[in-house]
């Protein structure tokens, strides 16, 4: 089958396509045929990686398709039947294995190429706005990156199941626009404001209960001057650099901030599939009848791997950036 890895961690250059062995499922999982796939930042990450050690892996955290094989108990999973969900790696490729699970039935109002651009950021969004960032109703949240996937996915769960109030972040105006009509109810350019300054006057000084986080180091001082007394700050990426060189922890203290660090893909299977179940508890009737609907920037094909990869390293999408793979 066609696959795509990497010769050596690089630039986006060093992605290759393989001919791979169709991967075998193991007990409990479900063979997929492969429609499409998400790009994601993790992706990036891991085709950087100098950690890593040859043989380097398929890349692909996150696919939709249909059912081709079923070795789990769950019957709802025959032969045909069209899914999206997280895999373990291997998603950039014609066929891949997903634990049952952890897959998504699909509605019929969602297509394969809408499909591939739920997982990763929707449970992802789910995961760091209720799980660990405690959003209550009519809370305030700063999202920052707000027309990216994991953005524009928050800001849709935020509004619709929370009725939160919602600034976001963003570097254009075209962004900022398409967060609005998203719900975000105020919309701060941090090319040309200061977000401290925006969030204070938003707030009238009390600040926000929930950031989430993409940048880290280089927004350390202005979040922190920016949550509220028991606020949750939740860190999900270091677009800004990994160093703070000063951390005030008497403003933590006083401020009685929690600040939690995640990561989504290197959780355990359980983990994954008890996000999914919830989440699709809570979200799914949104999702089918388009409440809450993914947002897809452009799609590429398998062939056009680079320059997927090096138009998200651009920052230039809204939404997700799709791969499609053709039968």
């Amino acid at each position: 089958m066609r696959a795509i890895t990497f010769k050596h961690p690089g630039s986006a250059e060093v992605l290759q396509e393989i001919n791979a062995e169709k991967p075998t499922p193991d007990k409990g999982q479900l063979l997929i045929k492969v429609h499409t796939a998400a790009i994601n930042r993790t992706d990036i990450m891991r085709r950087e990686s100098t950690t890593q050690q040859p043989p380097f892996p398929i890349l692909g955290v996150e696919v939709a398709g249909e059912v081709v094989e079923n070795l789990s108990d769950d019957p709802n999973f025959t032969p045909g039947t069209r899914v999206c969900g997280l895999v373990n790696l291997g998603g950039y490729a014609e066929y891949a294995v997903m634990p049952a699970d952890r897959a998504i039935l699909l509605p019929d109002s969602l297509d394969y190429v809408n499909a591939a651009g739920i997982s990763e950021v929707f449970l992802t969004a789910y995961q760091t706005l209720y799980w660990l960032g405690k959003l209550q109703e009519g809370e305030t949240v700063l999202i920052h990156a707000g027309a990216s996937g994991v953005g524009t996915a928050a800001i849709q769960l935020a509004k619709q199941l929370s009725k939160a109030k919602v600034i976001v972040t963003a570097g254009s105006e075209e962004k900022l626009a398409f967060c609005k009509s998203l719900g975000a109810d105020e919309q701060i350019n941090y090319k040309t404001h200061n977000f401290q300054t925006e969030v204070k006057k938003i707030t009238k000084g009390k600040g926000v209960d929930v950031i989430l986080d993409f940048i880290g180091a280089s927004y350390w001082t202005k979040n922190l001057a920016s949550i509220a007394v028991d606020g949750r700050w939740v860190l999900i990426g270091m677009l800004g650099g990994t160093i703070v060189p000063e951390v005030n922890l008497g403003t933590l203290i006083t401020k009685r901030v929690q600040l939690i660090g995640t990561l989504l893909t290197p959780r355990s299977d359980h983990y994954k599939a008890k996000l999914t179940q919830e989440f699709m508890q809570n979200v799914g009737a949104y999702l089918a009848d388009e409440r809450i609907k993914p947002i897809i920037d452009r799609t590429f094909t398998l062939d056009e791997v680079k320059e997927a990869h090096e138009y998200m390293e651009a920052n230039k999408n809204i939404g997700k950036i799709i791969l499609t793979i053709p039968s």
